[in-house]
């Protein structure tokens, strides 16, 4: 009936090649997925290791020490003699590029630049009663040592009411330094 032999092995030319074997499927596309698995989360663990290594690290450390207002009877603003202290405790100077104030009333967020040291006269001449609770300037450009602390008056004017500013929800400064990330200073006891 038939032949016992075994069946003839067939020879292929280059022109007629089986296509029992799919060569698109993913088994023979893409490689392996633990390999793949393993180098993703060793990338991974690095970028967060560099990124844990190089991250922006505080500077200083302050707060707001004391808050005096005042307003005169014709006048719409308030006049805010904010009293500071900030502590340097990196590894190199710190040099003010800027300092801001950010007053937080129940209704409305309001935000001022601090004066130049030269306007306090002429803002202690206006409201004599600040200069009783200011002392030296925190000025732009101030240079604050390593491990050094300097206190220092910030003077500011919102265009609120002196009632509405005793009520305040929040007050901060924000001391900008050149080449490092801002210092937010929050008041003591608010």
């Amino acid at each position: 009936m038939s032949d016992a032999g075994p069946k003839p092995k067939r020879e292929f030319d280059a022109g007629h090649i089986p296509i029992s074997e799919e060569f698109d499927s993913p088994r023979r596309t893409l490689p392996a997925v633990v390999p793949l698995v393993v180098a993703l989360v060793v990338v991974v663990v690095f970028i967060v290791g560099i990124a844990y290594i190089f991250r922006a690290k505080s500077v200083a450390q302050g707060q707001i020490d004391s808050v005096f207002a005042s307003q005169k009877q014709d006048q719409p603003n308030t006049m805010m003699a904010i009293q500071v202290s900030l502590k340097n405790v990196g590894e190199k100077p710190l040099y003010i590029k800027s300092i801001t104030a950010d007053l937080k009333t129940q209704d409305n967020s309001y935000t001022d630049d601090a004066a130049a040291a030269s306007d306090f006269d002429r803002y202690f001449q206006a409201y004599p009663e600040l200069r009783d609770h200011a002392m030296k300037p925190l000025q732009v450009e101030m240079k604050i040592p390593p491990g050094t602390e300097e206190h220092g008056t910030v003077i500011v004017s919102f265009p609120v009411d002196k009632a509405l500013l005793e009520v305040r929800k929040e007050l901060t400064v924000t001391v900008q330094p050149y080449d490092q990330k801002a210092i937010v200073l929050k008041e003591a006891g608010k």
